[in-house]
């Protein structure tokens, strides 16, 4: 039976422990609901591979459609060093090690609530 987490919050903190379960690195959630409209939360957080990119972007997505949530858009793919899933309320980011250094995205929502930080 399908389980579904309607609050933004622990849908982020899902993405996150999904991330993390498939060994994500810096992995950070952010709390953006006083700073910008576009989401509540960012999930962001790096892979060391192509490979390991899509695994927890398939990982994040999982996680979230148990609880019933399905992605509204997917932009980028794991082989450019970037993808993000859109879930509405929450953004998911999840970089490349030199695509994280080179965007430092943390820095543009510098601003933003940290909720979860994991090494």
């Amino acid at each position: 039976m399908e389980q579904v987490l309607l609050d933004p919050a622990q849908m982020a903190r899902a993405a996150a422990d999904a991330a993390s379960d498939k060994k994500a690195s810096d992995v950070l959630l952010l709390d953006v609901r006083e700073i910008t409209t576009i989401a509540d939360y960012f999930v962001i957080c790096s892979g060391n591979n192509a490979r390991q990119i899509q695994a927890i972007a398939d990982a994040v997505d999982e996680a979230l459609r148990e609880q019933g949530a399905r992605p509204f858009n997917r932009e980028g793919v794991a082989d450019t060093g970037w993808l993000l899933l859109d879930f509405g309320d929450i953004i998911v980011h999840i970089f490349g090690p030199t695509e994280r250094e080179y965007y430092r995205i943390e820095r543009l929502w510098s601003e933003a609530k940290t909720v979860v930080y994991l090494q």
